[in-house]
């Protein structure tokens, strides 16, 4: 049936994001950035480019809602979560060089300016966070952060329809791969079944 259909994403557990984030310093600057870089990332799944466009403008505070430049400079607005919000205002209260740069989230060493797709952008702080939290993740890209906010979503009982309007899909084709974690989970309930009768509808 998936023959065709390209793999399930690999997506890091609830767990190990938890202590990714809670390996985040909130006594020093960087570390109060890269808790608020990782938070966006778990509790929005914005991609790493989308986290690196976030301007001090995009956030209004009055409604707790956030504007995401997405791809082909589509713009979205999501709601603001009250740790998310939290985070970002303690990065932005005491982590946040004084900078004329309008980027959200800046470099912490000279020159200071908004990061950078490369060594001083979000992949680093992703790796770094899960290297102090000694998490053996599927992979050190920040990718897998949206693909476990999608899987979490499927497995509390939302469509996909509900998790492609979350992860702002243009297409309903890049939402329809999380429809293999159902198939996932009901094969370890197969294989597990006592008795000698097996189920075929679920295999390769």
């Amino acid at each position: 049936v998936w023959t065709t259909t390209p793999k399930l994403p690999k997506a890091i557990s609830a767990e190990h994001a938890k202590r990714a984030i809670d390996s985040c310093d909130s006594r020093t600057a960087v570390g109060l950035r890269d808790r608020a870089v990782l938070l966006i990332l778990s509790r929005l799944g914005l991609r790493a480019g989308e986290v690196i466009k976030l301007r001090l403008d995009d956030i209004d505070w009055d409604v707790a809602q956030l504007r995401v430049h997405g791809k082909g400079r589509h713009e979205s607005l999501l709601p603001l979560p009250v740790d998310v919000g939290k985070a970002i205002a303690a990065y932005l209260k005491s982590g946040r060089p004084t900078s004329d740069d309008r980027s959200l989230f800046l470099r912490s060493i000279a020159p200071i300016r908004g990061l950078k797709v490369d060594s001083d952008g979000v992949g680093s702080i992703v790796k770094r966070a899960l290297r102090r939290a000694k998490v053996d993740a599927p992979h050190m890209g920040s990718h897998q952060f949206r693909h476990a906010l999608a899987v979490g979503m499927l497995q509390r009982g939302a469509s996909l329809s509900e998790i492609g309007e979350v992860l702002r899909h243009r297409s309903p084709q890049s939402t329809s791969i999380y429809a293999r974690v159902d198939v996932e989970a009901l094969r370890t309930i197969v294989f597990a079944w006592p008795g000698d009768a097996k189920l075929t509808h679920f295999k390769n």
